[in-house]
C-alpha cells in the first residue's frame, strides 16, 4: 500500500472510529483529527471482479473519483468544506466499469451528517454510507460491511511489503 493511501485509510479509520463511538481526544484542539468528510463504503460481493474500474462520489456540488482495486471493501471518502453543517443532503455514487462510458451503479440517497467534537468547542461534520448489491446506498453501515472493512485494512497493515 503507498504511504498516502495508508495514511488517507489510518485518518478514515481515525474519523469512523471517533464517529462511531463519540469518542474523541479531548486534547486536540482547533479542529486536529477532525475530519470534515462523507464515504461510501462499497462492498463488492455479487459484482465478480471490478479491479480497474472508476468509482465516482459527488456531495454538496463537488465530487470525488477513483479507481477500484481488487478487494472487497473499497471506501471512498469526499472532503468537505468545514463549515458544512448537518444537512448534507443527496450523496451520489456511481461504478463505471473499466472501458464503458456508462456506470453500472448509479445510486443516491440523502444523509445527514454527525457533528465530531474537537474536543475544544469546535468541529466538524462528516459521516458514512454503504453499497451492497443486496440493499444499494444506504445512510447508515451495516456491522456486516464495517467489520469486513476493518478485517480487510487489518491484512493490510500486517502483510509484508513487497
Amino acid at each position: 500500500m503507498n504511504p498516502i493511501r495508508y495514511a488517507r485509510v489510518l485518518g478514515g479509520v481515525a474519523a469512523l472510529l471517533a464517529g462511531v463511538t463519540g469518542c474523541a481526544d479531548t486534547g486536540a484542539c482547533a479542529g486536529v483529527g477532525v475530519v470534515t468528510q462523507v464515504g461510501v463504503y462499497f462492498a463488492h460481493d455479487g459484482y465478480g471482479d471490478l479491479a480497474g474500474a472508476s468509482v465516482r462520489l459527488c456531495a454538496n456540488g463537488t465530487c470525488v473519483e477513483d479507481r477500484l482495486r481488487n478487494e472487497s471493501v473499497t471506501s471512498i471518502n469526499l472532503p468537505l468544506p468545514d463549515d458544512i453543517g448537518p444537512d448534507l443532503g443527496t450523496v451520489r455514487f456511481r461504478v463505471t466499469r473499466e472501458g464503458s462510458t456508462e456506470p453500472f451503479i448509479d445510486a443516491s440517497a440523502r444523509k445527514k451528517l454527525g457533528h465530531q467534537s474537537d474536543g475544544c468547542g469546535g468541529g466538524g461534520y462528516s459521516g458514512a454510507l454503504a453499497f451492497t448489491k443486496e440493499s444499494g446506498l444506504t445512510p447508515t453501515v451495516p456491522k456486516t460491511v464495517s467489520d469486513a472493512w476493518f478485517k480487510q485494512v487489518r491484512a493490510q497493515v500486517t502483510s509484508p511489503r513487497t
